[in-house]
């Protein structure tokens, strides 16, 4: 991995521990034309992990990690994290798997990443 992938994720990592209370376990990135993937391992909080024991505690989590994410990010992109890209940041998709305790997300930019 990259000079560039590593800040990424590193960003990333910092806003997710500053949200959530802890950061991913594992974190990779991959830069492909406009986009940024982010695939994240070990997100999950003692706290969630016993709430995900139920399939409404699981949704009650997915929804909390999906949607608070995204919402953060529409109110304001990381400091850093367009300046390392070179573009705006246009749309994030992110999701959550529970049972995996693994979670995705997609950063679309304004132009290609270089």
């Amino acid at each position: 991995m990259g000079k560039k992938e590593n800040a990424f994720n590193d960003i990333v990592r910092k806003v997710r521990k500053e949200i959530f209370g802890k950061g991913p376990e594992r974190i990779f990135t991959h830069f492909v034309e406009n986009m940024a993937v982010t695939t994240m391992y070990g997100i999950l909080t003692p706290t969630e992990k016993f709430i995900a024991q139920t399939e409404e505690g699981k949704k009650v989590i997915h929804s909390a990690r999906t949607q608070m994410i995204q919402d953060i990010y529409k109110q304001q992109v990381p400091e850093g994290m367009e300046e390392l890209v070179g573009s705006k940041l246009l749309h994030l998709f992110s999701d959550a798997k529970t049972d995996e305790d693994m979670a995705v997300s997609v950063f679309i930019f304004e132009k290609p990443i270089v």
